[in-house]
């Protein structure tokens, strides 16, 4: 059995998804498209259920690739049943998608979520009443606290049934549908699509655009303004029989300090910079303790055996690239993922947008584009992927640039690793100021020679809640699972090779080569240069990879304070690794993501050689 998850955004969709599957979870591409569905299953009563959380979206009708997604997956009858999670404080907003799901006759069950919110804001809401006008079986419940979720399977399984509720079109919309089912023989859903201009039949495109002219002359307004108006009329209707609403207890205005550029904006900086600090400290402290134990516990014992040259070698690299991918990078990327988690669940990334609209207007961009950027400090995969909020190309051409020059997790541990560790934390945090430099002087830039419009913003504010420990851990979770999952095999296999490599004399001969360049324009010793190419794999990978070439995780013994201090500037700007490349060609195109590429690998260069001039 399969069943679909569709919503609006924010209404806890997604945590629904992960309560009902647990931790067994496919990220994949739905067919044709680019968009990325999570799909999990989950057994009841020896029923095995697929469950597919489809991207939150407003409507059915528009164009962009995530409505056409759902439209598609709707109207194709793939799922059995369809679960429509609704806001249950902002009922008739999320009515008007499901009056819309509802006109394809497909099973459903409505999840009424947040209920905990609504009363709070002194909504209430007659779950009987509502589950009557809509034909459906409704469920209350809490998602961040698990109430009622539990419900939702043995519901779907016996409760499911096709909608009864139905919208009152306008008289000529009805007389149209009917002209259209009668000639065509259609049923009464592809008729309203074929009016709205969605069908593949150019027979029946051609017989619903006449008619839609005739009833656009008549009204003096576009058939898919008449059909919304008629929806939301329908929504408001419902909302009004089952809605009663009381003005809340006033407390505190936290809205008004967090929205107003005082003290709004020093909020923000407090916060970043607060995370920042906070990763370092609790991942060095991490750091150092696992990376002794494994060189007091593990490695030492191991060299003192005796083994054979080649199997010592291979050994030892296996060993390294254990201590360097739990000791040194999962500390900062776990930590990371944590602080993340924290922001998007207590809501407070859209007050950030909201905040940062007029500063991000100057770079060619609005408010929203803060959230890739802050979620580019955790990983520039999904950061390059939230680009779509962005409404234009050009927009999101200028947000790939600046996303993919962000910090992130995988670069935090090469800053922290490395610098914080090795040469001081204000020497770590003067990258980020290096980048943040880059960043503005590129925005600036890109702002004035990419063509394009740029438009404003209208953002739906989230509520603001407490985030729970169980649902930010179970998020950072299953996030840091793409690095124990892809990113360990990855860095023992490349640590492994690299042991070959070393044992048959490969890497001499390919440092004896890179040499010149590397100790004349970057002032490395070439084995850093080597590990700075094995960061294109996975950013924390050239750290990673030094730890392995340099033989110790102790790196201060054998690298000078400037030497560590350039090799992690240019690692941080040096070219994108291989995910997020394939991220960046999937949604601006081969072209620009060759280019953005190569403004990464010229940035990073030219400002190690500036360094390296600097310090001598």
């Amino acid at each position: 059995m399969k069943i679909g998850l569709i919503g609006n955004p924010n209404v806890g969709k997604s945590l629904i998804f992960h309560q009902l599957t647990g931790l067994g979870v496919e990220v994949s591409n739905y067919p044709g498209t680019t968009i990325d569905l999570q799909c999990g299953n989950t057994c009841f009563q020896k029923e095995m259920i697929e469950v597919i959380d489809l991207p939150g979206i407003y409507s059915l009708e528009g164009d962009s690739e995530e409505e056409r997604t759902v439209r598609a997956f709707v109207d194709s009858g793939e799922a059995d049943v369809i679960v429509a999670v609704l806001d249950a404080g902002r009922l008739e907003r999320n009515l008007y998608l499901l009056l819309q799901v509802a006109e394809y006759r497909r099973p459903m069950l409505v999840v009424l979520n947040m209920m905990d919110e609504a009363e709070k804001s002194g909504i209430t809401v007659d779950i009987g009443k509502l589950s009557s006008l809509l034909g459906i079986e409704v469920i209350p419940t809490v998602a961040v606290q698990g109430k009622n979720t539990c419900n939702i399977i043995p519901a779907v399984l016996s409760s499911a049934r096709t909608p009864t509720v139905k919208v009152l079109y306008d008289h000529h919309i009805e007389a149209g549908v009917k002209s259209l089912r009668t000639i065509h023989t259609l049923d009464w859903n592809r008729a309203i699509q074929a009016l709205l201009g969605h069908d593949e039949d150019p027979d029946v495109l051609e017989a619903a655009s006449a008619l839609s002219e005739e009833i656009e002359r008549m009204h003096r307004m576009s058939v898919a303004q008449i059909i919304a108006g008629n929806r939301h009329h329908c929504a408001e209707h419902i909302a009004s029989e089952v809605v009663r609403s009381q003005p809340p207890e006033r407390g505190p205005d936290i809205d008004r300090l967090l929205t107003t550029r005082i003290p709004g904006i020093p909020i923000l900086a407090a916060i970043l910079i607060g995370i920042l600090l906070t990763v370092f400290i609790i991942g060095s402290w991490l750091e150092e303790a696992i990376v002794t134990l494994i060189d007091t516990f593990v490695l030492q014992p191991f060299l003192a055996a005796g083994f054979p040259p080649l199997a010592e070698q291979l050994g030892t690299s296996f060993i390294l690239a254990i201590q360097a991918g739990f000791g040194i990078a999962f500390p900062f990327i776990f930590t990371f993922y944590v602080f993340i988690a924290l922001l998007e669940d207590s809501g407070y990334l859209t007050r950030a947008a909201f905040l940062a609209d007029r500063t991000l207007h100057r770079f060619g961009m609005h408010g929203q584009g803060i959230i890739p950027i802050v979620l580019g400090f955790g990983c520039n995969v999904p950061a390059i992927m939230s680009i779509k909020l962005l409404r234009t190309k050009r927009e999101r051409l200028i947000a790939s640039f600046l996303v993919t020059l962000i910090p992130c997790s995988a670069r935090t541990v090469i800053i922290a690793g490395l610098v914080a560790a090795f040469v001081g934390l204000a020497a770590a945090l003067s990258v980020y100021l290096i980048v943040l430099v880059i960043i503005i002087i590129t925005g600036l830039m890109l702002s004035r020679v990419t063509p394009g419009e740029q438009f404003g913003m209208i953002l739906e504010m989230s509520p603001l809640r407490w985030p729970t420990a169980k649902n930010v851990l179970l998020k950072s979770w299953m996030r840091i699972r793409e690095f124990l999952i892809i990113a360990m095999p990855l860095l023992i296999v490349a640590s492994i090779i690299l042991g070959l490599f070393q044992y048959s004399g490969l890497m001499a001969a390919f440092e004896d080569f890179i040499e010149p360049f590397s100790v004349a324009v970057l002032g490395l010793p070439s084995y850093a240069t080597t590990a700075l190419i094995f960061g294109i794999l996975r950013k924390e990978m050239a750290l990673e990879t030094l730890v392995i070439l340099a033989g110790t995780a102790d790196l201060g013994s054998v690298l000078s304070m400037a030497q560590i201090y350039i090799f992690a500037v240019v690692s941080v700007l040096f070219i994108p690794c291989i995910a997020t490349i394939a991220v960046l060609k999937k949604e601006i195109g081969t072209k620009m993501a060759l280019v953005v590429s190569a403004y990464t690998l010229i940035i990073g260069i030219l400002v190690g050689a500036l360094l390296n001039i600097i310090f001598s």
